[in-house]
């Protein structure tokens, strides 16, 4: 078994005991173990430790769909819905992995193609208005077709599009449903439509949506997992679809989402 350790630069100085607790650890029990320092480096690992937030997770998780490697999670950022142990239950992460005795979850991922240009999402794909400089722009126009046929037009700050996995980020900020994690759908979320009907729609992972920018004459960011991607400035039409890749995650599989959710949340519930 090769593994693999990634972490958030950032937190370098606090990340040093454990990194070192976790090579050795591994080593001791036969496990080749190394730094990760770019994606290339991912070439040939069976699982890759994550030492960080979301965002650092969503850095390297199409890379490692792209290559099967399975990722776990330690959280040293924010929320942490995609990490599975927090940094002092350490030990218990390196145990799991020395055993085998994990769960793996699969997480869908969005392919998104504009023009020649393809992108793979784990959490969403963002559509949105240029608020930069001469090319700020106060809404946009956008068609969304499934399947073919139009489910509306909206005049708003863009659109959110994005998996179960996202439904817990950007697109419940912006009013979306939650999904849970193994439903077979994706949700399409307007950003501050200026409308009285436009409502987030979930539709099946089966389904082909098309966003169809109404006027080319207004920039759009095309935002892939938090980044700028792309920035279209014509009536270029972005396709998405359910990608042939998925995210696969090392889980203890003793813990209930909504549990998770609450905790992240900070909501009180009982």
């Amino acid at each position: 078994m090769n593994v693999g350790i990634y972490f958030n630069k950032n937190y370098l100085s606090e990340n040093k005991l454990y990194l070192d607790k976790i090579i050795t650890s591994l080593e001791t029990n036969g496990i080749s173990c190394k730094k990760m320092n770019n994606s290339a480096d991912l070439d040939g690992l069976d699982i890759l430790f994550v030492l960080g937030g979301d965002g650092t997770i969503l850095n390297v998780a199409a890379d490692c769909a792209k290559r099967g490697i399975k990722i776990l999670g330690i959280n040293y950022g924010h929320l942490g819905f995609l990490t599975e142990f927090e940094p002092n239950n350490i030990g218990n992460a390196i145990d799991l992995v020395c055993s085998g005795k994990y769960v793996i979850q699969k997480r869908a991922m969005l392919e998104v193609q504009c023009g020649k240009n393809k992108y793979i999402a784990l959490n969403d794909l963002v559509i949105q208005r240029s608020t930069g400089g001469h090319d700020f722009s106060n809404t946009v126009s956008l068609k969304a077709k499934i399947n073919g046929a139009v489910v509306d037009n909206y005049t708003s700050d863009g659109i959110i599009v994005s998996t179960p996995t996202g439904s817990t980020a950007y697109s419940l900020s912006a009013g979306g449903s939650i999904l849970t994690p193994d439903i077979s759908a994706f949700i399409m979320t307007p950003i501050c439509a200026h409308s009285l009907h436009s409502k987030p729609v979930v539709y099946s992972d089966n389904s082909v949506l098309e966003i169809v920018p109404v006027s080319g004459k207004t920039p759009l960011n095309i935002i892939v997992d938090g980044r700028i991607v792309n920035v279209i400035t014509h009536s270029e039409v972005i396709t998405i679809k359910k990608s042939e890749y998925c995210s696969e995650f090392i889980t203890r599989g003793d813990k209930d989402f909504f549990d998770k959710l609450l905790q992240k949340l900070s909501i009180w519930s009982k």
